[in-house]
């Protein structure tokens, strides 16, 4: 499960978006705790249905990159964050 700060689309308020690319599933909540709760809710009802429907479960890649890294922004430049 991937988890990010995000911003409600419409109200612009705070919140958390949770993502399960080996699924194909996201969802979100207000905070950490909730986004957590309502994506493993997602994710077991998903299986179920899998499962249920006879459908193989995927399967994560067993190679995992995850890489942070900072750069350098001159001074003089102007810029603004997204």
């Amino acid at each position: 499960m991937i988890l990010e700060p995000d911003k409600r689309t419409g109200t612009n308020e705070a919140g958390y978006a949770a993502y399960c690319p080996t699924l194909g599933l996201a969802d979100g909540g207000d905070t950490i705790e909730e986004a957590i709760a309502n994506m493993k809710k997602l994710i077991e009802f998903h299986l179920e249905c899998l499962i249920k429907e006879k459908q193989p479960l995927p399967v994560d890649s067993e190679e995992e990159i995850v890489v942070t890294t900072k750069v350098h922004i001159p001074k003089d430049q102007n810029f603004s964050f997204a």
